[in-house]
């Protein structure tokens, strides 16, 4: 498989009723994605790279699709060929977890227990998010 084809081609799909839930769980995913778009406390990145993640998995037809809209495809593809976050998604995410841990901290009756467990899955979320490239590789074109 050439590195152009490896984007757009899934490594293995499923069949029957795994392909079939995969694929409706790819297009709720996408629909989700479609809603955050225009609902500002609705993100829609997660929801795009797990409809992609279905779509590989159930149809390369839809997976190619997805990887090639006008508008989720570009970052889909920065993403699955090279895992980079871009700067500003980097910002937004960690400051809505920030803000977030600060609400439910301090504006809320959370047990500790809970506030604890979220800043940790927080930092794990932030940490994982800050340890991936913003820029693409040098001498690669988007």
């Amino acid at each position: 498989m050439t590195e152009s084809t490896a984007m757009t081609e899934p490594d293995h799909e499923a069949t029957g009723v795994k392909r079939l839930f995969l694929l409706g769980l790819g297009w709720v995913f996408f629909g989700l994605g479609v809603l955050g778009v225009f609902l500002p406390v609705l993100p829609t990145t997660p929801f795009m790279l797990l409809a992609l993640w279905c779509f590989a998995r159930s149809s390369h037809r839809f997976h190619h699709w997805l990887l090639t809209h006008r508008l989720f495809g570009p970052p889909l593809q920065r993403w699955e060929r090279y895992k980079v976050i871009p700067l500003t998604a980097k910002i937004v995410a960690v400051g809505a977890m920030s803000l977030s841990m600060v609400y439910v901290g301090f504006f809320t009756q959370a047990p500790w227990i809970a506030v604890v467990s979220m800043g940790a899955l927080c930092l794990i979320g932030a940490g994982y998010i800050l340890s991936r490239p913003h820029r693409l590789p040098d001498g690669t074109t988007p």
